[in-house]
């Protein structure tokens, strides 16, 4: 599903649902937002870790790649579970 579609689709949710509050869709949509925003910046990670692949395949050194690798999963992985929180409508829950 494209953002845009997503975006209309949880659009068209919450206006079907009478029972959440002005405050409960605009929270959610403050995290939608910047979990999107989150989501180009791990890509944007992404192509730089792409950029060390191509040092190491070309035997450049390249200090402390192994740690930086795992912090970058680490952020993506806690990014995914609170998409899933998001998604579950379990924002408030600790990760």
């Amino acid at each position: 599903m494209s953002v845009a579609g997503f975006l209309a689709h949880s659009a068209l949710a919450a206006a079907r649902d009478q029972s959440r509050t002005a405050a409960a869709i605009a929270t959610e949509q403050d995290i939608l937002t910047a979990l999107f925003g989150v989501r180009r910046q791990l890509g944007w990670a992404g192509s730089n870790v792409n950029q060390i692949a191509k040092a190491l395949n070309s035997d450049a050194d390249v200090p402390h790649f192994a740690a930086a690798l795992a912090d970058l999963q680490r952020v993506a992985q806690a990014v995914q579970r609170a998409a899933d929180r998001v998604a579950n409508g379990q924002e408030g829950r600790a990760a």
